[in-house]
């Protein structure tokens, strides 16, 4: 009983679950607090504070009730029936006895009024809801009103048939009677209370009967012909109805209940001058059948029905009644028709939320069932509103319905209710694009579809409240929780044909989940249809709520024209695009909802803005802009039709309309795809420059905006899709101009990437532009980039020229004539250049001006603190408005002008700097401060007046459980949060400076203290989970300063999380390194001792133990590759060995160092270090072994790939500790240190006189030298010939002087026999007539030292021997073929250990490394090594010399041409094959996929020799 109590007055499912888990009574209901529903059961302070103020109302009401039944007398039966109830009466069951539990006094409850089925209707377009209470029982009103009389039927309903018939009977005919002999019509109603007998109902209440058989009921007026004479029974069959059954809904059964209600129509043609006498019938039990009493004549007195005691007075007075019933009917017939309400402006009103038009940003969720064929031709208006979803309940809507018109002018997704199940561990955005919410409309079949081949068929009432309500629940609640925020939509029931329960229960979830009415509106033509819609509303909401907000009686084609008047645009007025003859094309609205990833800018955009429009929002579009906003193709628009001032040009602009010019000159050379990049200060108009461009060139080139949350192969799709979008020839299309805004240029490669490929496909020609992409990305170092590549790069600084001063001065002028100039500060900033210390003064005096009578401590001015911090720390950051609402005390729940009262709430000054945003996909509204630099000032000029640090009002941000849980936008919230307190800057990011924390960290760290930094971090662990990459936060803060065994403490807690992640393990590493350094450092002015050193060694070979961990992480990684363990491990060796080396039993200079490399290579301990090192002798034993191997992978690494890219990092958990900027340079580097300690300490006479007497030197010392020299790994050998300032020459034949006389004797290492081979190589490559150049055919003899199994020979094996038996000019057939074969298997498994080095990981970010290329001479000559090359074409910058590489111009010079060999082959199918052995294929990968010709061509190509094998550049078709 408690249950229905909370349900009545609207408490939610979860928490009455809670109570009665509880057990709470009627007795504990009484004394419950508001603390202990919060404390106990989790409720939100405001669904406790109604149940205790439901329960105090209840109570006062039950008191009243007591004292007035107290003072009555009692009444009688008559007086009974009268007591009506009101919507909040409540019915007192019995006065609690002595022990009896008081929640007897809780039974029935608050009842609300429902109105009878309209006299004469039929009862299939009507439902009553349970426990409504109808109007008392009436008599004789004006005859044509009819009398009601109601009974419980309870007990009759479940007897047999034959007794059930006569009782229904008995009291159909005696009421009959009694309104046909007064000449009344009547209702009697079954399944209604008659009395307050009944516990726990009151009179009128609706309860309803069970009805199996509905015939039952109609046969039962059978004994009609058996109770009148056979004249009589003719005229009453006519005067009574046949039995009308309507459905009692009750929302927590799914058991169907029925009233059962016949009515009486007395016509006076029928009964004129006629009184009926009845024998009621009557089943007896004794004889067990029906008997039929004496005839009676019965009459309505008051509410009853009575028999006559006068019949002969009765009689006389029938002429009377005849002739009032005749004026009653002829008065029904002529009543004068009543006043019309408004419903085109009642329409306009509920559609538009009170708005003069229907709002661009409104959602619109439409609810339907089956259209009538006519009112298919009248839907315009629902094509032209922006409708999220719609929930379908005709399953034929695909073949005839509303879908199937709808999809010939928009794209539509086909869902059932259960695609809306969120899959576990999806995350909201995730599920909306898999679903493509907000990009094409949502169609929702609730009850099967007919056309679909799956199990998907409709079922009746009962099944489908069996087995899909749940999902019914499910879709509305995901919806209304998780996707759209309340006030963002609308929810339309259009009923269109007669309603059904699944229809209705589709009421009851929205308006359960919307937590009210007041976004939910009801259009229907028909009245009969909303009755049973309305009886149902009824049960959830009060009478006058559910008519303010339905539309009843309005033709579908009157519905289609009011409503077309109000929308701002429609679809019909499609979009244009240019053509490749020069004119134009409709863009239908289905092909561009299907180009979901663009924002594709039409020829006519804008164009249908309707008048309306323009007048009441141009003067507020063109404020917002120079507010701050971004720019709109509205302003532009505007600007262009000169309904506001023009927009300015920055020079910047006619920058890229330049570059733009030279790209679309049809050469030869011209790439298909180009891009043209602008980098921009923060705030300096960059975005409008790029958004300009487009607006310009939309009747020239198509033109669109790419939105980067879709990925590079679907973006690429739709843009291929746009270019040939009405063209007859793929080679004959216009350019498409894709503007990429804020992306990293991993995202810009993968598109030029997937276009690329695209070109390639499709086979378009050569000189043929095809797509230019134009990159728009912050930098805080504009100009610097644009000199690096002036053909590539445009900066837009806040730096104005002359003739933009000159502009800005005149905009400035007129704008101020026409705004306050606080409504146009960042036009104002930007035309003072924002001048350092002119702009910082004059944001500071506006700023100041601003916060003077600011209430400090108000909701708004916490929030403007809470967006001030984001804004000053992450860039683009915002908070959304459902955030703020969360936060405000705001009355909006029940205001239908929701933005009205947002903006209300804010105080003046908040207005003044808030900029409302709006999601482009979703339309979702959000809030940032106008800009940055205000942001920061605010900031500044909140915390200093309130004496606050910064530290304490982050801490308040993240500990606001408000906006921490708020279901709406969290995952913006939670991105910008965890970027504050995470996120470092990134100069490759466009950020300012590179830092080692995020800003706010580093604010705190310097400005503060460093304790307050880590408790801020601390708080974040825990806030965010404990997750794993804060505690590697802390791990990395808490070693800088110092704190070394918090950093140990926390490194361990971020590794045990995610123990495989390599770039944790190298923190954990970076630890023991850095206190490695610290105890080093102290020890610097001591004598060092073994006892006083063991804790630093212990320290540093933890260190290598981490590092060594990070190695094997990263190597089994296959996503992504981070050298960084590698690097370390070489780095914290070099130290360990300077400190073992500087104690004095080992610095000795005659026999210490010899005695240091003995301890370090052979089993000899000496005595000092015996006992202070025992634990860790082992380990220190190893560490020329463990250097050497790092060495080693570091040299395989760099031999594979380039390493002057510079690939954008992300966070924290992808960025190393130590990043090394020039890997090679370090790698020679460290080889030398390593090579000079070991050839040094070993040779303890005089180290420069090596040369004098080799022979004496073991292999382990030579090899050490050969180290030192440069020449100890393949990567470093190769990189002498670039090295400058050094005699080359001399390096490499000294090198090749410490290997032995007689190699092939000599049983020389594999990593030795490497290096000798390409030492030579390298000389060769530096002096190509050295007398140290061993004969090639010796070196090809040497190679099959190399392992006879393939597969255990080193990479670089492998690539010198395919350098050395590659054949000659002068070879003959044979040689060519013998030497084919050896290069043929050896590069097969050269191409396996290729592909193990490279992982999953994007070509782009491991390009292949190319170290010769095949040159005209012969021998050596043959390869020339890539430093001649490069020596060749001085190119200034990477970016530069990348594109001369990437594009081809570089092969185009006669300098190239003269020292490399173009070599013949052809294409098969997208191969080159290289032209040469006769037995076998050669097959030679593309360095540039794309210059491949199309089809199978005879091709020349220049040959660069990799790791990966031979490859080709510069394909051409042979002519």
């Amino acid at each position: 009983m408690v249950s229905d109590w909370l349900t009545s007055i609207g408490v939610k499912e979860n928490y009455i679950k809670k109570l009665n888990e509880e057990e709470v009574d009627g007795q504990i209901l009484l004394e419950l607090t508001e603390e202990f529903l919060k404390k106990e059961t989790g409720m939100k302070s405001g669904p406790a504070l109604l149940i205790i103020k439901k329960r105090n109302e209840l109570v006062d009401t039950l008191q009243k009730a007591q004292k007035q039944k107290n003072n009555t007398p009692e009444r009688t039966a008559g007086n009974n029936d009268q007591g009506a109830t009101s919507t909040k009466t409540i019915s007192i069951t019995s006065i609690p006895q002595k022990g009896e539990k008081l929640d007897s006094l809780i039974v029935p409850t608050t009842k609300r009024d429902s109105k009878p089925r309209p006299f004469g209707k039929t009862g299939i377009d009507y439902t009553y809801v349970k426990h409504d209470v109808l109007h008392p029982e009436t008599g004789v009103i004006d005859l044509i009103a009819p009398c009601h009389e109601y009974k419980a039927f309870t007990t009759a309903a479940s007897l047999d048939r034959q007794r059930l018939q006569a009782k229904l009977a008995r009291e159909v005919l005696k009421f009959a009677m009694g309104c046909i002999n007064i000449r009344s019509n009547g209702t009697i109603h079954f399944g209604i209370m008659d009395s307050r007998e009944n516990s726990g109902y009151v009179h009128g209440e609706i309860i309803g009967i069970p009805i199996k058989e509905k015939d039952m009921y109609v046969d039962a007026l059978d004994h009609i012909e058996r109770s009148f004479s056979t004249s009589d029974s003719e005229l009453v069959r006519q005067c009574i109805r046949p039995p009308e059954f309507i459905l009692v809904v009750d929302p927590k059964s799914t058991d169907q209940h029925y009233v059962v209600e016949v009515d009486i129509v007395p016509s006076v043609n029928i009964v004129r001058n006629r009184v009926f006498s009845v024998r009621l019938p009557n089943f007896k039990e004794k004889s067990n059948k029906v008997e039929y009493e004496k005839g009676t004549i019965y009459r309505r007195v008051g509410s009853k029905t009575e028999p006559v005691v006068e019949a002969n007075e009765f009689y006389q007075a029938v002429h009377v009644r005849d002739a009032q019933r005749e004026e009653a009917e002829q008065a029904h017939c002529f009543t004068s028709p009543g006043l019309c309400q408004d419903l085109g402006r009642k329409l306009i009103m509920l559609v538009t939320s009170g708005k003069k038009l229907m709002e661009k940003e409104k959602w619109y969720i439409l609810v339907t069932n089956k259209f009538p064929k006519e009112d298919l031709d009248h839907i315009g208006f629902l094509l032209n509103m922006k409708i999220f979803c719609v929930f379908d309940f005709d399953s034929d809507s695909m073949v005839s319905g509303l879908c199937h018109e709808y999809v010939k002018h928009h794209a539509v997704n086909l869902h059932f209710m259960q695609n809306y199940k969120i899959p576990s561990g999806m995350s909201i955005r995730e599920f909306e694009s898999h679903l493509h919410l907000f990009e094409q409309i949502s169609w929702i079949f609730c009850n099967g579809r007919s056309d679909f081949k799956g199990n998907e068929i409709p079922c009746d009432e009962n099944t489908w409240s069996k087995t899909r309500r749940t999902f019914l629940k499910d879709c509305v609640s995901v919806i209304c929780k998780d996707i759209l925020p309340k006030g963002t939509f609308l929810v339309i029931f259009l009923l269109t044909s007669p309603v059904e329960t699944p229809l209705l229960n589709t009421f009851y979830e929205f308006f359960t989940d919307m937590e009210g009415h007041e976004d939910i509106i009801c259009i229907s033509e028909s009245v009969e249809n909303f009755q049973k819609w309305q009886a149902f509303a009824l049960g959830s909401c009060d009478n006058e709520t559910v008519n303010l907000s339905s539309v009843v009686g309005m033709k579908m084609s009157h519905i289609n024209a009011t409503l077309q008047r109000v929308q701002t645009n429609t679809t019909r007025t499609s979009k244009h695009l240019a053509v490749y003859v020069k004119g134009e094309c409709c863009l239908e609205t289905c092909e561009e909802e299907r180009m979901c990833s663009l924002e594709i800018l039409g020829v006519n955009q804008c164009d249908n803005t309707s008048h309306e429009f323009i007048e009441s929002e141009k003067e507020e579009i063109e404020r917002q802009f120079y507010l701050g906003g971004k720019v709109t193709w509205i302003n532009f628009w505007l600007a262009e039709k000169k309904f506001v001032g023009e927009m300015i040009q920055r020079d910047a602009y006619h920058e890229v309309i330049r570059l733009l010019g030279d790209i679309l000159k049809w050469s030869l050379d011209q790439m298909p795809i180009d891009n043209i990049n602008i980098y921009h200060h923060p705030g300096s108009g960059g975005s409008t420059v790029a958004r300009q461009v487009l607006w310009n060139q939309r009747k020239e080139l198509r033109c669109a905006v790419v939105k980067s949350s879709y990925s590079a192969g679907t973006v690429a799709e739709h843009a291929v899709k746009l270019r040939e979008y009405e063209e007859k020839d793929p080679q004959k299309c216009l350019p498409v101009l894709l503007l990429v805004e804020d992306c990293d240029k991993e995202y810009l490669e993968d598109l030029k990437n997937e276009l690329e490929v695209a070109v390639y496909t499709k086979k378009i020609a050569q000189g043929i532009p095809c797509f230019i992409l134009l990159s728009c990305r912050r930098s805080y170092t504009p100009e610097k980039l644009c000199k690096g590549s002036p053909l590539l790069n445009v900066s837009v600084t806040h730096k104005l020229s002359v003739e933009e001063k000159r502009q800005f001065a005149g905009k400035r002028q007129k704008l101020e004539r026409q705004f306050q100039p606080e409504f146009i500060l960042t036009f104002i900033l930007m035309s003072e250049e924002f001048e350092h210390q002119i702009i910082a003064e004059y944001v500071k005096q506006f700023v100041r001006h601003l916060l003077q009578d600011i209430d400090r401590a108000s909701v708004v001015t916490q929030l403007t603190r809470y967006v001030a911090l984001l804004n000053t720390y992450v860039q683009n950051s915002f908070i959304s408005q459902s955030h703020c609402e969360a936060l405000l005390p705001l009355s909006i729940h029940v205001d239908r002008f929701r933005q009205h009262a947002f903006e209300g709430s804010l105080s003046e000054q908040a207005k003044l700097v808030f900029i409302h945003l709006r999601d482009e996909r979703t339309y979702i509204k959000s809030i940032r401060i106008i800009h940055p630099l205000v942001a920061k000032e605010i900031l500044h000029q909140l915390l200093t007046v309130d004496r606050q640090q910064q530290s304490d009002l982050a801490l308040d941000l993240l500990n606001n459980d408000v906006l921490f849980e708020h279901r709406f936008g969290k995952e913006d919230y939670m991105k910008f949060l965890r970027a504050l307190f995470m996120r470092r800057y990134r100069i490759s990011k466009g950020d300012e400076s590179d830092s080692f924390f995020s800003p706010l960290i580093e604010h705190v760290r310097e400005n503060e203290k460093p304790e307050k930094a880590i408790e801020l971090l601390d708080e974040a662990y825990k806030r965010f989970n404990k997750d794993a990459l804060f505690a590697q936060q802390l791990a990395r803060l808490t070693y800088r300063h110092e704190r070394f065994e918090d950093a140990v403490r926390w490194a361990d807690i971020a590794a045990q999380k995610l123990p495989n992640n390599s770039y944790i393990l190298d923190t954990k590493g970076q630890v023991y390194r850095r206190w490695f350094t610290t105890k080093c450092k102290a020890m610097e002015k001591t004598r060092k001792t073994a006892e006083n050193t063991a804790d630093a060694i212990e320290t540093a070979l933890k260190a290598i133990e981490c590092f060594q961990e990070c190695e094997k992480a990263a190597v089994a990684d296959t996503e992504s590759m981070n050298n960084s363990g590698f690097f370390a491990v070489v780095e914290v060796g070099c130290s360990l060995l300077k400190l073992i080396s500087s104690l004095q039993v080992f610095s000795n200079k005659y026999d210490g160092r010899s005695e240091c490399l003995k301890y370090l290579l052979t089993d000899h301990i000496p005595k000092e270090v015996e006992k202070p090192w025992e634990h860790f002798h082992c380990k220190i034993k190893q560490l020329q072994a463990t250097m050497r191997g790092a060495l080693e992978w570091v040299s395989e690494d760099l031999s594979y790939f380039q390493t002057d890219l510079n690939t954008d990092e992300e966070e924290t958990s992808v960025s190393c500790e130590m990043t090394v900027t020039h890997p090679k340079h370090w790698l020679v580097t460290k080889s030398s240190v390593y090579g000079k300690f070991f050839s040094e300490a070993s040779l303890s006479t005089v180290p420069s006189q090596w040369q004098s007497n080799p022979a004496n030197m073991t292999p382990f010392i030579k090899r050490m030298i050969i180290y030192k020299l440069g020449g100890g790994n393949i990567t470093t050998v190769f990189s002498i010939p670039d090295q400058k300032e050094k005699d080359k020459v001399k390096i490499l034949e000294d090198i090749i002087s410490l290997y032995p006389k007689n190699p092939m004797c000599a049983k020389m290492h594999q990593v030795d026999l490497v290096n000798y081979i390409a030492s030579h190589f390298a000389l060769s490559s530096v002096s190509p007539r050295s007398p140290k150049l061993a004969v090639l055919s010796d070196l090809q003899k040497l190679s099959h030292l190399f392992p006879h199994d393939k597969s255990r020979c080193l990479s670089s094996a492998l690539f010198l021997c395919i350098l050395l038996f590659w054949p000659e000019e002068h070879d003959d057939d044979r040689e060519k073929e013998d030497k084919y074969e050896i290069v043929l298997s050896t590069l097969r498994f050269l191409q396996q250990t290729y592909w193990t080095k490279m992982k999953d990981i994007p070509h782009r970010r491991r390009r292949i490394y190319t170290h010769f290329f095949l040159g005209n001479g012969v021998g050596y000559d043959k390869f020339v090594h890539k430093s001649k090359i490069e020596s060749l074409t001085k190119l200034p910058t990477v970016s530069e010399k990348r594109m001369k590489w990437f594009r081809g111009e570089l092969w185009k010079t006669p300098e190239i041409a003269r020292v490399l060999k173009r070599v013949t082959g052809w294409t098969e199918d997208g191969t080159v094959y290289l032209e040469g052995p006769k037995k076998k294929k050669f097959p030679v990968h593309p360095l540039y996929v794309h210059s491949v010709p199309h089809g199978n061509e005879n091709v020349t190509f220049y040959l660069g020799f990799t790791f990966r094998g031979p490859v080709a550049y510069n394909v051409t078709e042979r002519k």
